[in-house]
Parts: structure tokens; sequence; C-alpha cells
């Protein structure tokens, strides 16, 4: 596991790379490695997992020709070695991205089709005139943010924005709609990032780059989701299948040269991971997060519960709420770009306290509600288009902060124009997945998997554990998994008024009764109690909310905002708390980043 970074067709100064290297330092201390050369240049940092001794970066080709740098882990990289050596390649060690050069010279662009992991990939091929190709996951779980110079044809590219905000040719200008965007999803869909001239890669893409015909994404396919179709009958079957896929899946995923543990937040889905997990030979640890105080929804006893079920090591992490003003700087400097999500706070906590117990590598139960149907939101839409009424706008209001008209009453009378003018909130590229064939559960699930799950989830828990030196490895992102529950039929992930009918029939005697009969509920800071006047989360939103903090950016009204603090200290509730915990997310990335004055918006712009 690994940060990378570098550009293509361009230069940049030692400062600028010693820089844009120690600005990912946090997810790989172990080691550094660079090669530059005319127009190029890769960089890599080192949380060294497989073979620790060795691995060092860029991966290069006995000739020279081909150098690769790499973050992530190759799963399947011993059948890879072993079909590698057969065609009279030899490896100078047992690192999972050692074999990277030689599948490029075996497969070329189509190397990336043949890893089972998750991975972005930067490989320079030197053979003729020089050409940089790029991939990332099928899944997106390691995202790699990007600037593309179409004038200039320049390419620069690293894991992580402030990282790539160290290269001169890339600029802080804030992407003027992303205020919107970012309340009516929680954090930007699609490519563009809050930045104006920063980009993300899609999940599953390969991009090429050269000096002729410049940058060209091509998503590459996947294989159909097919199996033979099941009724309710046979839920028991179906359950059986997935407990197996899982076993397998979490199985695989525990092999590192480092220790590995587990995250239980007590729910379903980290709760099934870690009784798989616990049946390895050793002792498991596993990790729970809880604040320090009485708070609703706490889920600690449900997680010592599986723990002591499984026969765990159980640590319990405790977090002082006081605190979180100083930890919020931190969270939103990492992510690089607003996450309306109050979770990235305890997660960077709860990172860092795995990491203080020795512990590089962690598994979690992230992405099950995505594949087999876990959330509310789900179910209301297909009950509603199976009674003959509109669904679309609900779901899609139910994904962001607050629904349209009321993210329009919080806006000056200038950004309100501003966005009349420009793209939609929700990219029409993921929109239009909702508006295709089959079931409205099943449109619903590929826009949530395509869309959703990389920007809003995944790149909080890329971003917010390597902060803290830890990888998280994902069972629910596995491919075999997946694809078993986007094959499943609607009636096998919710029915009967329960969501994932499958998980929970393959959860069945595994876990106490009490973690898989109780209501299902979100894993997150309980910021409703807390954001209450005379707690410090209340007064430091006061503070970066102030009436001469929000004029000078023109976008947000001060009275607007000035109102929601009189409603939630009045009559509080979920969704004003949840706005006011959201706008001082985006006040602090603005400071964080020195974005606080609005700048005029070219056409061209708005058009991105």
């Amino acid at each position: 596991m690994c940060r990378i970074y570098g550009y293509f067709n361009t230069t940049a100064s030692p400062h600028e790379l010693r820089t844009a290297q120690a600005l990912q330092r946090h997810g790989g201390p172990d080691g550094a490695g660079l090669a530059r050369g005319p127009g190029y240049a890769l960089g890599s940092t080192r949380l060294a997992i497989m073979d620790p001794g060795a691995g060092r970066q860029p991966y290069v080709s006995p000739d020279g020709t081909v150098k690769v740098v790499f973050n992530g882990e190759i799963y399947n990289h011993d059948a890879l070695r072993e079909d590698l050596r057969g065609r009279g390649f030899t490896f100078p060690d047992h690192c999972d991205g050692s074999i990277l050069p030689a599948l490029y010279r075996v497969y070329g662009d189509a190397f990336a089709e043949r890893l089972d992991g998750m991975y972005a990939i930067a490989v320079l091929d030197l053979r003729g005139a020089p050409r940089l190709v790029l991939a990332t996951d099928d899944a997106g779980m390691k995202p790699l943010y990007y600037r593309w110079d179409p004038a200039g044809r320049t390419l620069r590219f690293s894991s992580e924005i402030p990282s790539l905000l160290a290269f001169e040719g890339v600029s802080t200008a804030a992407w003027e709609p992303g205020l919107d965007a970012y309340l009516a999803t929680k954090t930007p869909f699609g490519e563009q990032t809050m930045f104006a001239d920063i980009r993300v890669f899609p999940p599953g893409v390969t991009a090429i780059c050269d000096g002729t015909a410049g940058l060209r994404l091509r998503t590459r396919e996947r294989a159909a989701a097919t199996r033979p179709e099941t009724g309710p009958a046979d839920l028991a079957v179906v359950g059986a299948e997935l407990r197996e896929s899982l076993r397998r899946e979490v199985d695989r995923l525990l092999t590192a040269d480092v220790p590995v543990a587990t995250i239980t937040s007590g729910g379903l889905d980290s709760s099934l991971v870690t009784a798989f997990a616990a049946r390895r030979p050793g002792t498991l640890h596993t990790f729970n997060i809880a604040y320090r105080g009485r708070w609703p929804a706490d889920e600690r006893h449900y997680a010592r519960q599986v723990a002591e079920r499984a026969g765990a090591h159980y640590h319990q992490v405790e977090i002082d709420p006081a605190t979180f003003p100083d930890m919020l700087a931190d969270v939103v400097w990492h992510l690089g770009q607003p996450n309306a999500d109050p979770i990235t706070l305890s997660t960077y906590a709860l990172f860092g306290a795995v990491r203080d117990a020795g512990f590089k590598v962690a598994l979690s139960g992230d992405a099950a509600d995505e594949v087999f149907g876990g959330y509310e939101r789900m179910r209301a839409a297909a009950a509603a288009a199976e009674a003959g009424a509109p669904w679309r706008r609900a779901y899609l209001d139910s994904l962001g902060v607050l629904p349209a008209d009321r993210r329009a009453g919080l806006y000056t009378r200038d950004y309100a124009a501003l966005l009349r003018e420009g793209p939609p909130a929700v990219p029409a590229e993921a929109t239009e997945l909702l508006d295709r064939g089959g079931t409205v559960l099943r449109r619903i699930t590929e826009f949530e998997l395509r869309h959703r799950l990389p920007a809003y989830h995944l790149r909080r828990v890329d971003h917010m554990s390597m902060a803290r030196s830890v990888e998280v490895r994902l069972p629910y992102c596995q491919r075999g998994v997946v694809e078993l529950g986007r094959a499943l039929p609607d009636g096998l992930r919710i029915g009967g008024g329960q969501v994932k009918r499958a998980l929970y029939a393959a959860a069945r005697g595994l876990l106490p009764e009490s973690v898989t009969n109780r209501a299902k509920q979100p894993f997150t800071l309980p910021v409703t109690a807390m954001l209450a006047p005379g707690w410090p989360l209340w007064e430091y939103a006061r503070d970066m909310l102030a009436d001469d903090r929000l004029r000078p950016a023109g976008r947000l009204d001060p009275a607007a905002v000035r109102d929601l603090f009189t409603r939630q200290a009045t009559r509080p509730d979920d969704t004003t708390a949840l706005t006011i915990w959201a706008l001082l997310v985006y006040e602090v990335w603005l400071d964080q980043f020195r974005l606080g004055t609005r700048r005029p918006v070219e056409e061209t712009e708005m058009a991105a």
C-alpha cells in the first residue's frame, strides 16, 4: 500500500516533487521512491504490508523501459506471478506490485483486466514515444486525482488532493457550483472535485496519455451479473452461498506480512466480517469507536457482544467531543474536499487508535448496504414504484443534506443566479442510470455502486485510514461478493419490510440475536445532540459561520445561516443539525485551502 504522484509531458522543480511527496508521507511512512526523466516523474511513498523489506518503487522492467508506481493491494499476485514466470519473467521479491511491469509487457493497456484487488496504478512506457497508462480498480477503493491541461497536453496526478496542489500548474480555485453539489449529495459525484482544476478518475477506468492524442479514458467492461432466477423460498440457499463467498473473501483479505485487525461498529455488516475473521488461528483484535458521555445510538454494547461471541480481543476507543473542533481541521485537510458525513471525524480518531495499537491493516464492513440493499431510501423508492407513485425526486433528496428547495433558501441572490446557469447538482451521467431499464431497485443499485459509493464512502475510508498509516480492506467490495449481490432478484435483497435479506440469512447463527434482530441504525456521530448551546462544537460552528466570514465568499446568506442556529437551539432536529455541520465542514475547507473569496466564473468553467 502506497501513495503515488507524478506528472507527464511537463516538468516540475525538485521542491514541488519533495512537497508532493511530503504531503502524503502519512500514507507511506516506510519508504519513498522517485523516477524522473525528460517530461516525466513517478513518485511514491510506501506503507509496507507485503514483503516489508522489499517492494521498492518505482518498479522497473529489466531493460528500464517500463516504470510503475502503484497504490493498493493485488490479491491475485501469486497466480499472476506464477503465470509470468512460465513466460520467462523473474522477480526480485514477493511484493504484490513487483509483477506489474511484466504484466504490462505481456498484456499492454489491458493489463488491469487481469488484476483482482484495490489499486491506482501509473505505468510509464518508454518504448518508442513516451506514454503514460493509469488504471483504477472497479469499485473505486483507491482514488487518483489529476489535473489535465488540454492546451499544454500536460498531466499531473496524485493519490491525495493536497499533494496534487503542490504542483505549480494546479490552481486552488474553487469550483463555483461545488457548494450546491456538495449539499445535494454530501460530496460531489462524478469526476469533478470541489477544486475547479482538479478531477478524479472514475472507478474501473484505464486512462492513456501521450504527447499526440492527449488524455483518453476508457471504462473497462464489467461482466454481466447473472445467476439462476430464485424466489423467496430459496433465501436459505442464497444465504448459504453468500456466507461461503464472504468467508472466502475475508480469509483471503487477512493475508498480510503485518498484523491485521477488524472494525466492528455493532451493526450486521462489520460484525459478520469480524465473525469470519475470528475463525483464523490466533487472537483477532477488533476496534469500536464511542464518545465520552451519554449519547443516543451508542452501539458499543452490540460490538462488545459480537467480539465476545467470536472470541476476539475487543478494543473500545472512546473520544472526547471537546476535542472535535481541534480535530476537524485535520480531518478536512486530509479529505481534500468537503464530505458532510459526521463519521469522518470518528473514523479519523478510530484509525489513529488502530495504528497506535500496532496494526497496519484493518478489515471493515463498508459497501454492504449498496450491494445488498441496506438503505431505507432504497426500500422506500422500490415500494413507491410498486405502488405506481413517483419515487425519483424523494430518492435524490434523501442523498443530500437537505432538499433542493431548502438549499436554495441558504444562498445569496447572486449565487442562486449563478447556479441557474450551471450544471445540475447531481451529474447527468449519474442520474441517467436511474432512467434506464430494469427494476427501480436495480437502477438505484447501479447508481449507488458507480457514483455514491466511491465518492461518499470509499474516498472517506481511504483518506481517513491512510492519514493514520492504516490500510483498510473491504470484503464487500470484492468482485465475487459484488457480482453475487448485483445478480440477486429484488425480493432477496429487500422484501416484506426488511432490507439486506440475503445478508441476514448469511448471518443466521453466526452473530448474537441482539445484533441480527435489532433495528438498523446509521453508524455516525450523534451530531444533533452535540450541536447544542454550551457544547464546544456549537461554539466552534458559530464562530466559523459568523456573518463576517460568510459575506466575502458571497455564496451563503448570513441571515439564513443565523436562522439555522436559532432553530437548532430552540427546536433541534436531524436535518437542521446536519445542515449546520455540513456548512461548518465547508467553511473549514475554505479556510484550510484559503478559498474564502469568490472569483468570477468563466462560461467554460461552468460547463466543465
